[in-house]
């Protein structure tokens, strides 16, 4: 009973984040902080620090991954499974909504210029983050050297790939300083491949069934649960893939419809990779609205779903691999490189709005709120979409 109850409250603190969590999944992890670590105490802050740089070595929506890994290690798969469900749930509805709204606005010809602010809004999220996860992580020189390193890295070298070779490159560098650890009693490996297994049994049977059946809808869901597998680095690196390949290549939607949900998808809370629910939704336009639903649904679940199985057959046996004292070692440079690469976002996603004046002192006034008053994150998304509309 007292399990129970344990979980329906830390389920509902994920409804509440998933509610409220805006910014990306650089931004997710200060609000994790805040609820998982300082208010309910589910886990430490090297623990959370340590869940979030294991996510980013692996494909996937990275905060989708660790509030899940959370949840898995609190309650088992089935907790675990639940988390994912409330956590997309919010960004998904809206993206679909917004996507069915979207037609009706290009029937009446109505702007949605009143979103122009989210984006620098999200840049003073992010940018929070940042300052935040580094004060708390940077100990020693070697990690400050790591975290520069990683961040001047990952500005200029925008490959996908580059997020888990400077993860593992930073983890390897203090991984040799191994002796520096206290011995710990090990324990044999027990590694569970079911959840691979079932990674790459749905990646091989969506690829067989797009193959022999020409349904949009399969074709979305093998699309998105292809572009789950391969994708490092979190919501902004998605949005590339998703142009190229839904846009460029298959013709899905418009370049200006792929714009305006990316434009909307600023202000919805949640997962970035929630945005996909939009594409299938568009994707489906010609169908009817019924079908729209199912495009955005098959679409979301393609692209989360495997993340959620990796990260369920590597947290299995994460406790014991970390016991090893170069494993152990190894976390202060993952986490110092993680560090970086939320610097490199921040300055990543300045970079569109840096010609604009106003754009970075609304960036600036975001922070300096998150830094130094209580203000929840929602009533700052609401500041901004209001002067949206009221600003001419």
């Amino acid at each position: 009973m007292i399990k129970r109850i344990r979980y329906i409250i830390f389920l509902r603190d994920v409804a509440i984040m998933a509610l409220t969590a805006f910014g990306g999944p650089q931004a997710h992890i200060a609000i994790f902080l805040d609820r998982l670590v300082t208010k309910r105490a589910y886990l430490t802050e090297e623990e959370l620090i340590e869940l979030n740089a294991l996510c980013q070595i692996l494909p996937g929506p990275t905060s989708t991954q660790t509030i899940t890994a959370i949840a898995f290690r609190i309650g088992g798969p089935n907790l675990a499974y639940l988390t994912l469900i409330v956590w997309i749930l919010p960004a998904v509805t809206l993206m679909i909504a917004a996507a069915l709204g979207l037609s009706y606005l290009q029937q009446e010809d109505i702007s949605i210029d009143f979103t122009r602010f989210i984006q620098p809004i999200a840049v003073g999220f992010v940018a929070y983050a940042a300052y935040r996860i580094s004060l708390k992580i940077i100990k020693t020189r070697t990690a400050l050297l790591l975290m520069l390193v990683a961040a001047v890295a990952s500005y200029f070298f925008r490959s996908p790939y580059i997020f888990p070779v400077l993860i593992l490159a930073g983890g390897l560098v203090t991984a040799f300083r191994y002796k520096a650890q206290p011995k710990e009693a090990k324990t044999k490996l027990n590694i569970q491949w079911a959840n691979f297994y079932l990674w790459g049994g749905v990646l091989i049977s969506a690829a067989l069934l797009g193959n022999i059946w020409d349904f949009r809808g399969v074709l979305l869901f093998e699309n998105f649960y292809r572009n789950g597998s391969l994708i490092f680095g979190g919501g902004q690196v998605l949005i590339p893939y998703l142009f190229t390949e839904f846009v460029e290549f298959k013709m899905f939607l418009t370049s200006e419809d792929f714009l305006n949900g990316y434009g909307m998808a600023q202000a919805v809370p949640g997962p970035t990779f929630g945005f996909s629910a939009f594409i299938g939704a568009m994707a489906m336009e010609e169908q009817g609205v019924w079908a729209q639903i199912g495009g955005g649904l098959l679409a979301a679940a393609g692209i989360f779903l495997p993340g959620t199985f990796l990260i369920f057959f590597v947290i299995r046996f994460w406790e014991g691999l970390k016991k090893y004292r170069p494993v152990k070692a190894s976390l202060e440079g993952i986490a110092a490189v993680s560090a970086g690469l939320v610097l490199a976002a921040a300055l990543i996603l300045l970079k569109p709005v840096s010609d604009d004046i106003a754009s970075i002192i609304i960036m600036l006034v975001t922070m300096m709120t998150l830094l130094y008053t209580k203000i929840p994150a929602p009533f700052i998304i609401l500041a901004g979409l209001l002067a949206g509309l009221i600003i001419p």
